[in-house]
């Protein structure tokens, strides 16, 4: 072995991987959601070879963490094109396509389905968690030859696979922002772990008895957390306090009955009328600074930037802040982020939050996805970073032209086009018209409310959009 820097060791080191053929090897998807299963579609469906990684132990699995709620966008907007085609190849029954399907409806109806396909269901592994990728025989540092060698992931329970590319479709479900409000873990905040719940918990299903009887904070002002509080209101025994950094509501309550999306104006019409009420205490300019357990609840601290102080004491609090990437499994990857939205540079404007939402984001794919590290590509929910603006068609289109580019079809790749919901936003006008079809909302664990359904665009991974 030579023991010189960087020259002949680097030799050593093409030498060595040389006879390794990584065109003969998979290329490999991180996380089984809807937008990794969609890439999986699009890479049968151009006879590539492929592998599924899925750290839960179902596909949809943070889906699954969702599945009481309807999401705003119809069938038809939820469905990737490869996908459709692949399973009414093998007799699928597509659902209406007007219909605005539950999480467990999107899971049974399609994701299961879906990874069930013979094309797909050999090439997928459950269970299986990705902790590390890098290039074999390179860290980041190496340049010479890096972008002939396999890609290296290393697994959590210590098995190592190579990838000739990998398409990073892992989403950010598991990884919420941080209760407090400068970014930052509010005091105390691991401590009481315990009594917080992120975006969306089950109140009147499974996550009943958590609520209950009981005081809840809930601490957010995305459709997630009105979501959340209208469920709470449901529950007569429940006490409610609502608390958003901002000096009033209205962002959250919208146009009401002048909201071009009658559900969505419905939603904050409803929200409002509880505030109105008294059902639920507003309390406006709070910014999270500590959370205390004191006599069996939490103290939860607001401390302004003025420094002025306030404080809530409840049972339980509801975290609907948002979620944001974790790119540590690629940190020995060269990745090239957007400073603010922790998106590629190239993205980062066609999704900024301060300019767009989910409606106006153009068409992107390959050419705006594409890192630095060559053959690594965040897609779905994980591409967008902290942008708030990510659907599920979005995702699709992504996954479409990533997947053109790897099979060597570079017009296909760069013809991307994007069909989102006509009102250009969130969510869609079909809303109402679902509402007089199903009545109250019976289907979702139970029954969401009894009142008219409240509707919430969730990401492809569970975080909730526009909000």
């Amino acid at each position: 072995m030579s023991d010189g820097c960087c020259g002949p060791a680097a030799i050593e080191i093409e030498q060595f991987l040389a006879p390794a053929q990584a065109d003969a090897l998979p290329i490999v998807v991180i996380g089984a959601g809807p937008v990794g299963l969609a890439a999986a579609a699009h890479l049968a469906e151009r006879g590539l070879n492929f592998l599924i990684l899925e750290a839960g132990q179902q596909v949809g699995a943070s889906v699954a963490q969702w599945s009481h709620v309807r999401v705003f966008s119809p069938w038809k907007y939820n469905i990737d094109a490869a996908a459709r085609r692949l399973l009414q190849a093998d007799g699928w029954t597509e659902p209406d396509a007007d219909w605005l399907p539950t999480g467990a409806e999107l899971l049974a109806d399609y994701l299961a389905p879906l990874a069930k396909h013979p094309a797909i269901a050999p090439r997928l592994r459950l269970g299986v968690k990705v902790t590390a990728i890098s290039r074999l025989g390179y860290d980041r540092v190496r340049s010479s030859g890096r972008d002939d060698v396999p890609f290296l992931l290393r697994l959590s329970d210590g098995e190592e696979l190579q990838a000739r590319a990998i398409i990073d479709a892992s989403g950010t479900y598991d990884t919420p922002s941080a209760l407090g409000a400068n970014g930052l873990s509010a005091y105390g905040e691991s401590d009481a772990a315990a009594f917080v719940d992120h975006a969306l918990p089950d109140v009147l299903g499974i996550d009943r008895d958590s609520y209950a009887g009981k005081h809840t904070l809930v601490v957010g002002a995305g459709h997630s957390a009105a979501t959340t509080l209208l469920a709470l209101a449901e529950l007569q025994d429940a006490q409610i306090t609502w608390a958003i950094r901002a000096g009033g509501a209205s962002r959250t309550y919208g146009g009401g009955d002048a909201d071009a999306l009658p559900a969505r104006g419905a939603l904050g019409t409803r929200l409002r009328a509880h505030v109105d009420s008294g059902r639920i205490t507003l309390v406006t300019g709070f910014y999270t600074h500590s959370v205390t357990p004191i006599g069996g609840g939490l103290k939860v601290i607001s401390r302004d930037p003025s420094g002025a102080e306030q404080s809530v004491t409840a049972d339980r609090i509801v975290a609907a802040t948002g979620y944001r990437p974790d790119h540590s499994i690629a940190a020995e990857l060269r990745l090239d982020l957007d400073p603010i939205l922790g998106s590629t540079r190239a993205l980062a404007p066609l999704i900024d939050p301060n300019q767009h939402s989910c409606g106006t984001v153009p068409a992107h794919g390959e050419a705006e996805l594409a890192h630095p590290e060559a053959g690594y590509y965040a897609v779905g929910v994980k591409s967008y970073g902290r942008a708030p603006t990510f659907l599920m068609a979005t995702g699709y289109e992504q996954v479409r032209s990533v997947v053109a580019a790897l099979a060597g079809d570079w017009q296909a790749a760069r013809d991307v086009q994007l069909d989102l919901p006509k009102t250009g936003v969130c969510s869609t006008d079909l809303a109402e018209a679902q509402e007089q079809r199903v009545g109250l909302a019976t289907g979702i664990s139970g029954g969401l409310l009894a009142a008219p359904l409240p509707l919430v665009t969730v990401a492809s991974d569970g975080g909730s959009c526009c909000g």
